[in-house]
């Protein structure tokens, strides 16, 4: 097997919960057609899942996909296998893993494969009209980013067979990267404002007032299966997504995964979104001098590095930060997120020793450098 574009990298200097977990690791690829949601027809999506595979399991599979520019080939490896047979025993946390706009399932694959190992069921789809070769006009995504999370909640519990009965659907998580991070905080309980109606790239019609705060389709949508939700350079706050009162709708636990140089996002919207969701405890990890790419993107494949005719640029810049190592951002988010989400989702109190950001437990002795990790209470602002 080729060792380019491997996801599945885990450097010396990586912090303690980057390591593999105990579990062999199985991937699988389904169509699920999403429960309809009333107006708006019926939505299929390819859906990558990663689970907990059986004892012996050999590890080692490729993953092969699109290039940013929707239409360059290129192969990833890692060390899950495929098809292969799901373990047995209690329920799975599950996890939906929702990429950017465009992106596509295998965008945060390192991650996948890393809490896969780890005991959880990871789903990550390809949003339609949201993928290299599908990229519709930006409201669609606006529209049923949040719509998409549930209702693969859903359609999950629903599909039947192994992998499902494996499945804990009461007891999952959303992460998101830039408009999966938006779409995370508004099924999260974060209802947008009445000025999301008129932003430029908003689909016609008002269509999304159905996400508007204290509307009554927006409560509706809200899940008490969420347990947590990790949004990672979130769209959507620089642009008036959301007010005071939308933010302080937030109900279940946040880890915030953010670059202090993001220059889609930004930083300032995005420490507001920290500060703003008052009724919860949070989280902030921030990556000194990131960009938009901080932690989330696997590492630049190398078919990345060349010209795109169809860009008009080379789309390692749609994966590579300009200051930080994308090998060394996935192994710091995959230890902070699986901290978090064994406290959230498995009940492991003693995993939230790992969320402290002045003692940096986990990391040896200066590898913490470059990233500070602030905490709120419930009730702090």
């Amino acid at each position: 097997m080729s060792h380019e574009n491997r996801i599945d990298l885990i450097r010396p200097d990586a912090p303690t919960l980057a390591q593999r977990g105990p579990c062999a690791v199985g991937v699988q690829t389904h169509v699920l057609d999403l429960p309809p949601v009333a107006e708006l027809g019926p939505r299929r999506l390819t859906v990558e899942m990663w689970y907990p595979a059986v004892e012996g399991t050999k590890a080692g599979t490729v993953y092969d996909t699109l290039l940013r520019d929707g239409v360059t080939p290129v192969r990833y490896a890692g060390s899950a296998c495929r098809d292969a047979v799901p373990a047995q025993g209690p329920g799975a946390p599950f996890v939906v893993l929702s990429h950017g706009y465009p992106g596509n399932r295998y965008l945060m694959s390192h991650l996948a494969e890393s809490l896969a190992a780890k005991g959880y069921i990871v789903a990550a789809p390809d949003h339609a009209g949201s993928t290299y070769d599908d990229q519709q006009v930006f409201g669609l995504t606006l529209l049923h980013r949040p719509l998409d999370q549930r209702g693969l909640i859903d359609a999950v519990a629903g599909m039947g067979g192994p992998l499902a009965a494996l499945a804990d659907t009461a007891n999952t998580a959303i992460i998101g990267y830039s408009m999966g991070g938006y779409g995370a905080l508004v099924l999260g309980g974060a209802g947008l404002s009445t000025s999301a109606l008129t932003y430029k790239g908003a689909p016609p019609d008002g269509a999304l007032a159905r996400h508007i705060a204290g509307s009554a389709t927006h409560d509706a949508l809200l899940d008490t299966r969420i347990r947590a939700i990790v949004p990672i350079g979130p769209w959507g706050n620089a642009a008036g997504m959301w007010d005071a009162a939308g933010l302080a709708g937030l109900r279940v636990p946040m880890l915030l995964i953010v670059g202090t140089k993001d220059e889609v996002s930004n930083h300032g919207a995005m420490q507001r979104i920290f500060t703003g969701a008052t009724q919860v405890e949070r989280h902030m990890l921030n990556f000194t001098h990131a960009g938009h790419n901080a932690a989330a993107p696997v590492p630049a494949p190398h078919e990345s590095w060349a010209h795109s005719d169809a860009l008009g640029w080379a789309p390692f810049a749609h994966y590579a930060d300009p200051v930080w190592d994308t090998c060394r951002m996935n192994n710091i988010a995959q230890h902070f997120v699986a901290a978090f989400l064994a406290r959230h989702l498995k009940g492991d109190q003693a995993a939230g020793a790992f969320l402290n950001g002045t003692d940096w437990p986990g990391f040896a002795p200066q590898t913490a450098r470059g990233l500070t990790l602030e905490h709120l209470p419930a009730g702090a602002f």
